[in-house]
């Protein structure tokens, strides 16, 4: 096992009541705290992380594949607030007790727009995504990123058609090795991680890269919701050495003033891919806010 990865101890996929199925993979012990996990841009469910510490904490972690993602089925024209919707259900559906969500990277608007609707108990964003659109933002873009988030708001469907064009599990394996600090790389390039990372990836464009696309202009775009007006718990992780642009310009300092039942780790030892090198001080700070 290498950071914490491991291969699921069991997939499943669960049905909607519109019918439509969200898939999901799971690890650790099937009478632990419930942990739902909304991994980072284009992964499929395969990939978790802290599976060597997931017995001791008493967890069960269920990783969920967002609609036209790896075993989910695609719905078109889908939000932020219809993935909340789909989250009640299958929370339902497969009859979790109170529950926390770990958001990585892309995964934050996704994580924070449940959690403003009152679904969980507690969130942990790592490596989270802000709201880039954000004002506080303006002088702090990369300019490639803000051209991209121009093209978002001038048109959204022209975006996911021309984005859709390039699009694939290459390319986001390029993207993420080209933009990480020596830190990350130690983690992303390590021979054992980067297979199970990149099937993850081929797992995420099975069925074309339309989920992606549709992930990329929902978190790029101006967050539907209020992130003040969330009450649950959430930590905030952030690695000293994450160089990524398209994590948080300020790691995660703005997102915490505008949280406000939040709290923000800066580990400055740690890179982008603290998910696998700090897991289990992040899932221990999540279950205790959980179980209170």
């Amino acid at each position: 096992m290498i950071h914490g990865v491991s291969a699921p101890d069991l997939l499943g996929e669960t049905e909607l009541p519109d019918g439509r199925t969200l898939g999901w993979a799971q690890w650790g012990p099937p009478e632990g705290t419930p942990v739902l996990f909304f991994s980072g841009a284009a992964m499929g469910r395969g990939l978790g992380f802290g599976a060597d510490a997931l017995g001791r904490l008493g967890a069960r972690l269920i990783a969920v594949d967002r609609p036209g993602l790896g075993a989910s089925a695609p719905l078109p024209g889908r939000t932020l607030e219809s993935w909340a919707t789909d989250v009640a259900h299958l929370a339902g559906r497969l009859e979790l007790p109170e529950y926390g969500i770990v958001a990585f990277s892309q995964g934050t608007p996704f994580a924070l727009a449940c959690a403003e609707a009152g679904l969980p108990t507690a969130v942990a964003v790592v490596s989270g995504q802000d709201d880039l659109t954000h004002p506080a933002f303006a002088d702090l873009l990369e300019p490639g990123l803000a051209d991209l988030l121009r093209a978002v708001a001038a048109d959204p469907e022209g975006f996911e058609r021309e984005f859709a064009r390039e699009a694939d599990a290459a390319m986001m394996w390029r993207l993420a090795v080209g933009t990480s600090s020596e830190v990350d790389l130690a983690v992303y390039t390590d021979p054992d991680f980067a297979a199970v990372y990149r099937a993850s990836l081929e797992e995420g464009f099975r069925q074309g890269p339309a989920g992606y696309v549709r992930d990329l202009v929902l978190a790029f775009g101006r967050w539907p919701f209020d992130p003040s007006l969330i009450t649950v718990p959430v930590d905030l992780w952030y690695g000293g050495h994450d160089a990524s642009s398209v994590h948080s310009p300020d790691h995660g300092a703005e997102l915490a003033r505008r949280i406000p039942a939040s709290r923000r780790h800066l580990l400055p030892e740690a890179g982008g891919s603290l998910l696998w090198t700090h897991a289990e001080e992040i899932l221990t700070s999540l279950l205790d806010a959980v179980r209170r």
